[in-house]
């Protein structure tokens, strides 16, 4: 028995020894590394360089404040600049903190920061100011002039204005922008307004949800917009008569507008820097945001740019089809029927784009006409 018993008491002692010591191991804190000092909730081996203006003021911060990892976050973004080692397939997936840039005159310590207040100061502040003052003058506008053009445009004999793919083309196109900007400024103002009123779950599936409708109608609108510059191209030249268009307003003032071709030079100058210009951009970035572009780093920086050139350019168009929104609805009389069932009566012709009237009768543009009485109802409802 004295034989066993001494082995069974060797190997408890031994045991306790050997807890004792990984135990002692893992609750003493290690040495700081030479030249460096550990940074309190860093990972075993990242260091900071030592600073002894700034050793007691973490100390203090470790005992009052415990579970405050900003001092290691501050080391990642001061002297991490050199990307550690990861097997993600991303240029970047190795730096965990954008790279210190320090911009004059500011205050930024990085880029990314930099980005944020941009986004948070200037553009959300600023889109949203530009879109509520053009709602206003809009409404404004239709408070003292009213719906554009004449009740009395029922002679029962129409022309073609569009054709059914030009329509297709233009209602696919609208869908998707309707859905895009939607979607958009829920996500850019809705904590501002939405937030305080459905709660913050209901918020987060309601921004997911138009997150992904964004990212789905996006390729759409790109197509649709592609194949409507196409489309309208040809209709869309600057002509002379644009001049005296613009000098004169339009005549939007007045009770009489100025004679136009099929599109005036207004519908021109939406058509040029909204469809064309703004929707290049607002495609392009969108195209990058959603790394669609082969061959791309999609790198932080460049997400960045591209998500301010994205929200510059939405707001910006969405300003400019807000009027070409209220003037094909309830802003001209008888211009959404237009659009709708592809008709406009030849008295709205004549009064909207007078050249181009006298260009279809003239037969000098291969449009449909028919001068059979207008459907039942047509009479009463053309005007509107």
């Amino acid at each position: 028995m004295q034989g066993p018993m001494r082995r069974l008491i060797l190997g408890f002692a031994t045991a306790f020894l050997l807890g004792a010591t990984a135990l002692a191991q893992t609750t003493t804190p290690p040495d700081d590394p030479p030249g460096g000092k550990a940074a309190p909730g860093a990972p075993p081996g990242f260091t900071v360089p030592a600073d002894p203006k700034t050793d007691d003021t973490n100390a203090q911060r470790a005992k009052s404040q415990p579970g405050n990892n900003a001092p290691f976050w501050r080391g990642v973004r001061d002297s991490g600049q050199q990307p550690g080692f990861t097997t993600l397939p991303d240029n970047e997936g190795g730096v965990l903190i954008q790279r210190f840039t320090q911009f004059p005159g500011s205050d930024f310590t990085t880029a990314g920061e930099a980005w944020r207040q941009v986004r948070n100061q200037w553009i959300v502040p600023y889109g949203g100011a530009l879109l509520l003052i053009v709602l206003l003058a809009i409404a404004l506008f239709y408070w003292r002039k009213g719906a554009l053009g004449h009740s009395t445009n029922t002679t029962g004999r129409r022309i073609e204005r569009f054709t059914p793919f030009e329509r297709a083309a233009h209602w696919t196109n609208a869908t998707a922008f309707v859905v895009l900007a939607i979607s958009g400024l829920v996500m850019a103002f809705g904590k501002y307004f939405l937030l305080p009123i459905t709660g913050a779950t209901l918020f987060g599936w309601l921004t997911y949800a138009l997150k992904t409708a964004h990212n789905f109608a996006g390729p759409l609108f790109a197509v649709s917009v592609v194949i409507v510059f196409i489309t309208f191209l040809k209709d869309n030249f600057l002509r002379a008569e644009d001049v005296t268009w613009l000098k004169k307003g339009g005549g939007l003032l007045s009770d009489q507008e100025v004679p136009s071709h099929r599109f005036n030079a207004g519908e021109k100058v939406i058509f040029w820097f909204g469809v064309f210009g703004l929707g290049a951009l607002v495609v392009g970035s969108g195209l990058v945001l959603d790394k669609l572009i082969p061959g791309m780093a999609y790198t932080r920086g460049d997400m960045q740019i591209a998500h301010m050139i994205h929200a510059v350019a939405a707001v910006l168009m969405m300003c400019m089809f807000l009027g070409h929104i209220y003037l094909g609805t309830i802003g001209m009389k008888g211009a959404y029927r237009a659009m709708r069932d592809g008709y406009v009566d030849e008295a709205w012709a004549r009064e909207h784009h007078e050249l181009w009237a006298e260009d279809v009768r003239a037969g000098k543009i291969p449009a449909k006409r028919s001068s059979s009485p207008p459907p039942a109802g047509m009479q009463t409802k053309e005007a509107t």
